[in-house]
């Protein structure tokens, strides 16, 4: 076996939120063959699977993962035409700097936001009215032989080994309607069918100094309204869509909505700054950031069990207040 697979790893440093237990077993896979190797691995010993990309949309839970953790880092960009071609491990900090690098416009709107091209897609990440799926041409995807299943894992079956290793996993595309994106949501985060090995995105040409200058400015507003100092994994909830007449009546109580909600879209740190008792509050080393209420920060040594707490507290909050239920856009790993 040419990957290492290690036991025991504590998760915590891999996740932005820099929260989590250990991982049973872990490895980090550069390229295909060593990604079916590993689920190979995991076949045999019947293991669990959890895919793990840049970690900055996650709270993995102070157990950890009792499975194989496999850490996607194949990190290949090639740009043909007006096509830039990613590996899923890749970080979208540099995927935007080389489309900038290379007169693309298009994902300025991508600046500041951690993690891996693999996770931005799952997740159809996105600011500004803008997102993955607006610029997605294909996806190159690995399929297991059964499901990647609730919160990305379950155990997979032995698979049988062929010239190349696994001749029983399949690699194919899914075209950008066969993605099925929505708002922060894609079949890879409703279905966990499928392993992102790359992306092909097709974008304009720009002009590289107007593009430098949009960046310089959503990374300066990410500075003002984000804090930035202390951990976090993002915004924490999605905004929730009301119908007419709910809109109606809050914007009777709170007239700001008339400009800050958008069709019917309104932001949930902004619903959550209306709760007096939400404002910096605290669970344990986790609390509710002073810059922007949609994100929990991890200040002091949090555990996952203080952050669990307090959305819980959000959810129950703003429910009570508004009638909205609030949805989670992080993904949970190991409850």
């Amino acid at each position: 076996m040419s990957i290492k697979i290690q036991k025991n790893i504590s998760l915590s440093k891999y996740t932005s939120f820099k929260i989590g237990g250990p991982a049973k077993y872990f490895c980090v896979a550069e390229n295909v063959d060593e990604i079916q190797e590993a689920l190979e691995f995991a076949g045999e010993n019947k293991l669990k699977v959890f895919i793990l990309g840049g970690g900055s949309n996650l709270l993995i839970s102070d157990e950890g993962f009792d499975g194989l953790v496999i850490r996607i880092m194949n990190q290949e960009l090639r740009i043909e035409n007006n096509e830039i071609f990613i590996d899923s491990g890749l970080s979208l900090a540099k995927l935007v700097s080389e489309s900038v690098k290379n007169n693309f416009t298009g994902l300025e709107w991508a600046a500041g936001i951690p993690g891996t091209v693999g996770g931005a897609i799952v997740n159809n990440a996105g600011a500004f009215g803008k997102c993955m799926g607006d610029v997605v041409e294909n996806v190159e995807i690995l399929n297991p032989p059964r499901p990647l299943c609730e919160r990305g894992s379950c155990s997979v079956p032995p698979l049988k080994k062929g010239v190349r290793g696994i001749s029983s996993l399949e690699i194919g595309k899914l075209n950008n309607k066969q993605c099925r994106f929505s708002y922060r949501n894609s079949i890879f985060k409703k279905e966990k069918k499928y392993i992102i090995l790359s992306v092909a995105l097709k974008l304009e040409k720009g002009n590289q100094e107007k593009s430098k200058e949009i960046i310089t400015e959503i990374l300066k507003s990410r500075k003002e309204k984000q804090l930035l100092e202390y951990p976090s994994a993002g915004s924490v909830f999605k905004n929730p869509v009301v119908d007419d007449d709910h809109l109606a009546k809050l914007k009777k109580e709170f007239p700001e909505l008339i400009k800050i909600a958008k069709t019917n879209t309104i932001p949930a740190g902004w619903l959550i700054e209306q709760i007096d008792e939400l404002k910096n509050k605290k669970i344990g080393g986790a609390m509710i950031s002073e810059k922007h209420c949609n994100f929990i920060v991890n200040f002091n040594n949090a555990k996952a069990e203080d952050v669990i707490i307090l959305i819980s507290m959000i959810k129950q909050k703003v429910r009570s207040h508004f009638g909205i239920q609030l949805k989670e856009e992080i993904e949970y790993m190991g409850f």
